[in-house]
């Protein structure tokens, strides 16, 4: 018996033996590809030595001789940190997931494809100006030189991503940055979905009235009535598809809902309302988080003088931050630069659709599709006048499909003259507002609102190509239309002239959270479809709340936590509710439902991380508007999955008879909107109970709202989920300025999963005083330091400096890379 103990304490001692072998084996091939910021390397297409010199945060300071050798050392910085993300990025746009993650991403490859946005790329690259090209050129060069040390030094393959997924890595080209941002426009875009969606929505209601109740319009627009879409398609909705994976459902999709569709937040003071006398301007762009974030810190030394900003890897521009003269920020502007159309096959001719002139054949190209430890597939992508034909899977096409037809979609970023990047370098270049509005003239794709400061202006200007529509185009890009009328298609682009403009405005204050920006008629209206009918209301009382403002006071408007929404809700929908004068005994649905109530009538809407209310609040509009809704919408209620305040506030105001929505259709007796919110309550208060416990005195809503920034590819896999993701305890909810879009998806429908992911805030009285701060930290490497150290700083509401001064960035670096020349 002593013998096989002995044994089997050998074996175990031989096992433990091994597995330490292993994990050391393992960190070490891993760690090979952790970057060395302290080195001199000969490259060759440089011509004279480049310095990166990375600060104390580890963003790159980059100093060339030449525009040109800065843009070499800006990819070769960007190759450092976030290869395996760059590399991500490319294949997804390219449609080419499948090759490295098998049948899993195979729809999104097949989508992504039929839009043929990496060809339309490759041929906006000679669109650009001299200069782009020259920069795009020398960023290639430079992501190549790392490419090249990676395999020549043997450094684990650049990222330990690439151990794991082996595939080959081809050369970046100029093409790939162009590439990368047609992605971005497929991230930010919601009107083709929202479209969709307008339609099945008037199939699903049998009052065509309620219509506007569910998917309202943004107070202050005059919009006329609509077609119903059965008049315009009698035979929409007898076509259904089996049940499918969303599109939308993988990590690494591009594809979007509606309600992460984009969103941001910017304003700027002129220096009459500074109290340095210098401009202000202050920007916090909102996207899907991840780890790493999108957003990566750079500086860049140009001829015209140095940038520094949020970058994105794989494009060499700063997109977002200022230079000694000029600030710049990006909101999303909701222009409606996507149209649905309806085509009609020929019933003797599947192959030819109608157009005004009569029947056409389909522009056709195949493409075949490579995937992993499978055959290939071979798809038949089909172009109508009007843009690609789109698989009835996509958002549900299918559904609002009549038989004999397929759909197809216009949009701006199908342009294969997308001179974007020129308007972005130029931006960079400007010494003015007035040169980087004149920048802002090539934009094309995705539409922004651009914000810009220099020492005396502040203005506003929404950049982006903007579709020409007919007066008469008959569902006025709201729903789909029929393509072959010829009132329905484009007729081109507006001038530069016709995008909304706003310059030194007497108030001396400009902003936006994604909220209308102006009322025009049909078809220079912008859109329908607003990001924001919230945040406005309380940016603009902060606005209004000082004469003058500060760097700091900026700030506290970016971390400003109060939910108008909140406040404007609860007295509606609580007004019956708040005083019974009833007494319920302890432990009684009825005693717990008082305290709720209790909780939320002493609250001021702050939707503060360590406070019960939030969560009571959150959870009851989510069960209200489920109650609300269900009956009538069926199925498409799961569409409607983050409360909407314009649609409640319509229920509960009694607009227009929107409060046929509280009466469950199902049920003899008639319910009020009072019976819904009470059983609403109810709801959500079992529901808390089930999830976190009865005592509601303690909930914390930021045990609810974890902002979840998970490694896109490594973030499901077991124990090595707990290296690669960063979970954070956070305040701020769906309309607050400091923004935490959550889920909206059981079984943690409150998790934030989208906000911001960079802020800066920018001070042209002192410039050196200006700051910024990412989501996460520089580095994609999660065995790297850098990896998540911003994260904390970030969730706190920390900054960290911004300054072009070149001693400020020596003066406690983390490393100096030199690059030469070889001779």
């Amino acid at each position: 018996m002593a013998g096989l103990f002995r044994w089997l304490l050998r074996i175990a001692g031989g096992m433990i033996v091994l597995a330490v072998v292993a994990v050391a084996v393992l960190y070490f091939l891993l760690s090979r590809s952790l970057p060395d910021y302290d080195k001199t390397l000969s490259v060759e297409g440089i011509t004279a030595p480049v310095e990166i010199v990375r600060d104390n945060a580890n963003v790159p300071h980059i100093f060339g001789q030449s525009d040109r050798d800065t843009f070499y050392g800006l990819g070769y910085a960007h190759a450092q940190d976030r290869l395996w993300q760059m590399v991500m990025l490319r294949r997804t746009v390219q449609g080419r997931l499948s090759e490295v993650f098998g049948p899993r991403t195979v729809k999104i490859d097949k989508t992504l494809r039929r839009f043929g946005l990496y060809r339309l790329a490759r041929e906006s690259v000679e669109a650009q100006d001299a200069r782009t090209r020259a920069a795009l050129d020398a960023y290639a060069a430079g992501v190549n030189a790392r490419l090249q040390e990676i395999n020549t030094e043997a450094l684990g393959r650049g990222a330990p991503e690439m151990f794991i997924f082996n595939a080959p890595v081809a050369p970046w080209q100029p093409a790939d940055s162009i590439a990368i941002i047609k992605l971005m426009a497929v991230q930010l875009s919601s009107h083709l979905e929202n479209e969709v969606l307008h339609a099945r929505a008037s199939l699903a209601l049998d009052d065509p009235e309620r219509l506007k109740d569910i998917m309202p319009v943004a107070p202050g627009s005059g919009i006329a009535a609509l077609p119903e879409y059965a008049a315009l398609f009698p035979h929409a909705g007898e076509t259904r598809m089996a049940q499918a994976a969303d599109v939308t459902d993988h990590p690494l999709s591009p594809f979007k809902k509606r309600a992460f569709a984009g969103a941001s937040n910017a304003w700027a003071a002129a220096p009459a309302r500074s109290a340095s006398g210098g401009t202000l301007l202050a920007n916090d762009p909102h996207l899907g988080f991840s780890a790493p974030a999108i957003w990566y810190l750079a500086r860049l030394e140009l001829e015209t003088g140095g940038v520094i900003g949020g970058t994105i890897p794989g494009v060499p521009a700063v997109m977002t931050g200022r230079s000694a003269k000029v600030g710049w920020a990006v909101t999303s502007s909701y222009m409606d630069d996507q149209d649905l159309y309806i085509e009609k096959l020929n019933p003797e001719n599947p192959q030819e659709y109608l157009t005004p002139e009569g029947y056409k054949p389909f522009r056709t190209e195949r493409s075949i599709i490579r995937i992993k430890d499978m055959d290939p597939v071979t798809l038949t992508l089909r172009w109508t006048e009007n843009g690609p034909v789109l698989p009835g899977s996509h958002y549900d096409l299918a559904e609002v499909t009549p038989p004999g037809h397929v759909a197809s979609l216009a949009w701006t970023a199908l342009s294969p003259r997308d001179t974007t990047m020129t308007a972005a370098m130029g931006l960079m270049r400007a010494g003015s507002v007035d040169d980087a509005l004149e920048a802002g003239r090539l934009y094309v794709t995705p539409s922004q609102n651009l914000t810009l400061v220099d020492k005396d202006q502040i203005a506003m200007k929404t950049i982006g190509a903007m579709p020409r529509r007919h007066a008469e185009h008959e569902s006025r890009g709201r729903m789909p239309s029929r393509g072959w009328i010829r009132e329905n298609r484009w007729q081109g682009v507006s001038p530069f002239s016709a995008n909304p403009e706003f310059r030194d405005p007497a108030g001396g204050l400009l902003g936006n959270t994604n909220n209308k920006t102006v009322d025009r008629p049909f078809p220079l209206h912008v859109s329908y479809l607003w990001g924001d009918t919230q945040r406005v209301y309380r940016w603009r009382r902060l606005m209004q709340s000082r004469e003058v403002h500060t760097r700091d006071s900026f700030i506290e408007a970016q971390l400003d936590t109060v939910s108008f929404t909140a406040r404007s809700l609860l007295p509606l929908i609580g007004a019956d509710l708040w005083f019974t004068g009833e007494a319920a005994p302890e432990g009684t649905p009825q005693r717990q439902r008082q305290r709720a109530l209790e909780l939320l009538s002493e609250w001021n809407g702050e939707m503060n991380e360590h406070l019960p209310e939030p969560l009571i609040y959150a959870a009851w509009l989510r069960a209200l508007q489920e109650r609300l809704i269900r009956d009538d919408l069926g199925p498409l209620a799961d569409e409607f999955n983050h409360p909407d305040p314009l649609f409640i506030e319509r229920v509960y105001r009694q607009k227009d008879g929107a409060e046929a929505w509280c009466d469950v259709k199902q049920s003899s007796p008639v319910e009020t909107c009072t019976d819904i919110a009470r059983m609403a309550l109810d709801d959500a208060l079992v529901w808390i109970n089930e999830n976190y416990g009865t005592a509601l005195e303690s909930l914390r809503w930021g045990d609810a709202h974890q902002a979840t920034h998970d490694h896109k590819v490594l973030g499901e896999v077991p124990v090595l989920r707990y290296f690669v993701n960063i979970r954070q305890s956070t305040s701020g909810g769906d309309n607050t300025l400091l923004r935490g879009r959550t889920s909206g998806q059981d079984p943690d429908p409150f998790q934030n999963v989208h906000g911001a992911g960079y802020r800066g805030v920018y001070d042209f009285a002192d410039p050196d005083s200006s700051v910024f701060i990412t989501s996460t930290g520089q580095s994609g490497h999660f065995l790297s330091r850098h990896y998540d150290d911003m994260a904390q700083l970030w969730r706190r509401g920390e900054y960290i400096p911004m300054s072009l001064d070149p001693e400020l960035a020596r003066a406690a670096s983390v490393g100096v890379t030199v690059l030469q020349p070889v001779e």
